[in-house]
């Protein structure tokens, strides 16, 4: 059977991905004892965003906010968040929390989800928890030997240097950039780990509007 507070989590649409017990190094702030990474992993996350709020007008970061703040009120736990200033390390949190890999594209991989999954917040609880150690297992890019990933990109946006923002944002903004604005990042796509995850349409153009809403202001 799972234990009660997962079974929460994924009530209030999240997945949890994995957890672990904070050191000193780990950079979690506040006292917390145990930390629980959650976020979206297939429909149903955003299917309620979709239902709760107005898409023309809101924004995921707003509803997470309220959303996983009630969800931390109800199990008695503080909240953190991946968009909160200054940032926090959620990625190195994911390796602790046995949650997945750095792929080549710097995103993160998980061994199921593949590239189609997020972190949306950490519930911070005061006290630690019965739950099983979780491994990060194999990693699946290094039996991945074309890595399709690095080379799928129209305008060569990542490379061994990094992510190069601002040229995927020229290209999301000119007309050559349909394909991606419609089905999403190609680089992403040519990624074969869990296939059966990727974004709806109209949740890939969701997330694609805001990226290269946010990356042509700061422009």
């Amino acid at each position: 059977m799972e234990h009660p507070i997962l079974t929460t989590i994924r009530r209030a649409g999240f997945v949890p991905f994995g957890w672990f017990e904070p050191t000193t190094d780990d950079g979690v702030p506040g006292n917390a004892r145990f930390v629980i990474l959650i976020g979206n992993a297939g429909p149903e996350m955003f299917a309620r965003f979709t239902r709760e709020r107005d898409l023309s007008r809101d924004t995921l970061d707003q509803w997470t906010e309220d959303v996983a703040g009630a969800l931390a009120r109800d199990l008695d736990a503080a909240v953190a968040f991946p968009f909160s200033k200054p940032p926090l390390p959620f990625l190195t949190w994911a390796r602790r929390a046995g949650a997945g890999h750095i792929s080549p594209l710097g995103l993160n991989i998980h061994p199921v989800y593949g590239l189609w999954h997020a972190y949306r917040a950490a519930l911070l609880f005061p006290v630690a928890f019965d739950l099983p150690t979780r491994k990060l297992g194999a990693h699946p890019c290094e039996a991945c030997e074309e890595r399709p990933c690095l080379s799928a990109c129209p305008v060569n946006a990542f490379s061994i240097e990094g992510y190069d923002t601002r040229a995927c944002a020229q290209h999301l903004a000119g007309g050559k950039g349909k394909e991606c604005m419609e089905a999403g990042c190609l680089a992403r796509r040519a990624c074969p780990v869990g296939p059966e995850f990727r974004y709806s349409s109209q949740q890939t153009r969701f997330h694609m509007e805001a990226f290269l809403a946010a990356r042509m202001k700061s422009m």
